[in-house]
């Protein structure tokens, strides 16, 4: 290889892997060892989450340095000043790291760290917001998808667009005579999904596993392949259902896994949430869905900050108790979604189809769930719809837009994709 190409591949790596410190068998940091940590090894009740700047520095040029200066392969991406910072943090307060990278589109470097035996979370968080050098530190938390754990279990081998009541509600049918989403990549962050079912063949642009390297479990996620079955299930293959956005295509960032609990409902965390929003901040994806929640995240808050100062639109799903005061949807400008029902939806909040929907499962399955999870699913399609015919809308118009077409449906007033659909192309040909 001539040595201009080395330079250009070792530029590259500096410029764009991830850094993951090699880890036990136990989730801990191990020496040399190959094992990838597993966000399932971290504990949200212990474990912190801790930023320090990470200013990019150019490689040493020193006799006897690699192209890539004396950073260890291990961590790549990372500073020599911020890894620096951050082990004399880990000295000082007697941390073990459990994980660590970075965060670019901020200017950081972060770990996930096992606080000191004797010493409670809260104490040292507090004394970690004094260090100067300190940039964030965070409690590690839990997130959660919004799915009804128990809902009815039939399966369907030669389903009927008909019993969709998502697809029939929201009028989506006759929103496709005028756009079916064609050339808008929506994200879909939450477990894997079955990329083997036949309904989303062709549909999965592409996939990142952000927790870890379980293809298997990837496949056979249910909750991430009932969201991408209602968003974009291919259209006239003479088999199960019908997508909102047929013609849409799907990046998938697995972000959230099942614990091994019967009937557990998968789970997320601030660490694999942030490397998945940070990660489509490199990528030019204007539909992000979030069918999941939790407590606010000083962290996570920042990253979908920024996805939103670029444009990029963020539907997300209101939480089962109705209260929006949390992570994703305290954030400015997210769309907050719930499931019609008769009460009147709070100021700005979406109304959408969530009650027995009939959708994707792994195994070329197919199945009913509830919940604001797959409310959630329903907009993000309607809104693959409208960017197709308007890419330039932004999420405050698209907003306004869906609230202002909403329609009583079933007795309750809910989106309407035809509606919006038939309402933005008017408004275009009035358009001078």
């Amino acid at each position: 290889m001539s040595g201009r190409a080395l330079v250009l591949l070792a530029l590259a790596i500096a410029l764009g892997a991830p850094a993951q410190r090699a880890v036990a068998s136990d989730g801990h940091p191990g020496n040399g060892s190959a094992a990838t940590t597993t966000a399932a090894a971290m504990d949200a009740h212990r474990d912190i989450v801790l930023a320090v700047a990470n200013e990019q520095e150019p490689p040493s040029t020193r006799a006897g340095s690699s192209l890539l200066g004396y950073t260890p392969p291990a961590r790549y991406g990372a500073g020599q000043r911020a890894l620096s910072v951050m082990d004399a943090l880990k000295r000082h307060y007697g941390l073990r790291e459990i994980a660590g990278w970075p965060i670019k589109p901020l200017g950081l470097y972060c770990a996930v760290f096992e606080p000191p035996p004797g010493t409670t979370r809260d104490d040292l968080l507090k004394t970690l917001a004094a260090d100067a050098r300190v940039r964030l530190a965070q409690p590690l938390q839990d997130f959660a998808v919004y799915a009804q754990q128990d809902a009815p279990a039939p399966r369907y081998n030669d389903p009927y667009v008909d019993l969709q009541r998502g697809f029939v509600e929201t009028a989506a049918a006759r929103a496709h005579a005028l756009s079916q989403g064609k050339g808008v990549d929506i994200a879909i962050v939450d477990t894997g999904v079955d990329q083997r079912h036949p309904e989303l063949q062709g549909r999965i642009r592409d996939v990142h596993n952000l927790v870890d390297n379980d293809d298997g479990a990837f496949d056979a996620d249910p909750h991430g392949t009932e969201v991408a079955g209602i968003v974009a299930a291919d259209g006239n293959n003479r088999q199960g259902i019908v997508g909102i956005a047929p013609e849409a295509t799907l990046s998938v960032y697995k972000a959230c896994w099942y614990p091994p609990v019967a009937g557990a409902g998968a789970r997320c965390n601030s660490f694999t949430l942030a490397k998945a929003l940070a990660a489509i901040l490199d990528t030019r994806v204007r539909i992000v869905n979030l069918s999941l929640g939790g407590p606010a995240d000083p962290l996570l808050r920042m990253l979908l900050a920024q996805l939103l100062d670029q444009g990029r639109i963020v539907v997300a799903a209101m939480p089962p108790d109705g209260k929006p005061d949390g992570f994703p949807n305290d954030v400015p400008g997210v769309i907050v979604v719930r499931v019609a029902d008769a009460a009147v939806a709070p100021p700005g909040v979406l109304s959408a189809p969530g009650t027995d929907i009939l959708t994707t499962q792994p195994g070329d399955g197919y199945d009913f769930t509830t919940g604001s999870s797959m409310a959630a699913a329903h907009v993000s399609g309607i809104v693959a719809l409208l960017l197709a015919l308007a890419p330039e809308l932004d999420a405050h118009r698209v907003r306004a837009l869906l609230l202002g077409s909403s329609k009583v449906s079933d007795g309750l007033l809910q989106v309407n994709a035809a509606a919006a659909v038939e309402q933005l192309r008017g408004a275009r040909r009035n358009t001078p």
